[in-house]
């Protein structure tokens, strides 16, 4: 029972712990497979391609089916808190990288070639399967949280300018002018207000053109104010949150077990 433990330990260190010297091989063999993987599900895209190397390609989806499979199958083994890493966003995003060839073990035939076409996509899931790898992603996905209950005033402040700038371009220009209805004046407010400006509907008499200067000089402002929200919050953690390695200096994340350079354990 020792020993099945100590290995537990082991393969827990080598796939959750990205600051060791096995761990970092570990996770450099993830970051080319979800490149590649990646790269695989672009090509087939291309009839060319799939008419000329389907057999390969399906043999390389084959691969890395199986790859991430074993892999997904050892997090869950060795993982202390099981039932928090499936549910988690992380645990999501490892199984969703195998879901859709499992699914497609289960199609029935008369739907398999529709089906398949919607199952390729959630493939792309195991991109963000690198976001783990990536030490500074921590920092970022930290300073998410923390912009989160800011973000979320932002965003109902923008829907309150949008629903309030629609109604009054439905009330000014009118269905003979392109505004329908208040959600074709608020689908014009937020295609001006991201600065996109289709084209598709514009306001053409003096006070709408009005309403859609003001609203234009107004979405400079507003897309600057996440930025800076996020911008505050990622340098604020930066300079709480990063300590030096005692050995190389190297800096570390205060969840690091491991320097990331030297591999000395590093003390809390």
């Amino acid at each position: 029972m020792k020993r099945i433990n100590t290995w537990k330990e082991i393969l827990h260190d080598i796939i959750f712990e990205s600051t060791t010297p096995a761990g970092r091989t570990f996770d450099i063999f993830l970051i080319i497979a979800i490149a590649c993987s990646s790269l695989l599900l672009m090509a087939q895209s291309v009839q060319k391609l799939q008419v000329q190397y389907g057999t390969v390609m399906a043999y390389g989806e084959m691969f890395f089916f199986l790859c991430f499979s074993v892999e997904y199958v050892l997090r869950v083994f060795c993982s202390r808190r099981r039932l928090k890493y499936v549910t988690s966003f992380f645990g999501v995003i490892d199984l969703m990288s195998v879901l859709p060839a499992l699914i497609g073990f289960f199609l029935p035939a008369a739907n398999y070639l529709v089906s398949v076409r919607i199952f390729r996509l959630l493939r792309l899931f195991r991109i963000f399967k690198m976001f783990r790898y990536v030490g500074e992603s921590r920092l970022l996905l930290r300073s998410l949280k923390a912009s989160g209950p800011k973000i979320v005033v932002f965003v109902i402040a923008v829907f309150s300018i949008v629903t309030i700038v629609g109604t009054l371009m439905y009330v000014v220009e009118g269905p003979k002018n392109g505004y329908a209805n208040i959600p074709e004046s608020m689908y014009w407010a937020i295609v001006t207000i991201s600065t996109v400006g289709y084209g598709d509907i514009s306001p053409q008499t003096g006070l709408g053109k009005f309403f859609a200067s003001v609203l234009m000089i107004t979405a400079y402002g507003i897309l600057a104010v996440p930025t800076g929200i996020i911008s505050y919050e990622l340098a604020h953690n930066a300079k709480f949150s990063m300590r030096n390695c005692p050995h190389c200096e190297t800096p570390y994340d205060e969840t690091d077990r491991y320097c990331r350079k030297c591999g000395s354990k590093l003390g809390k």
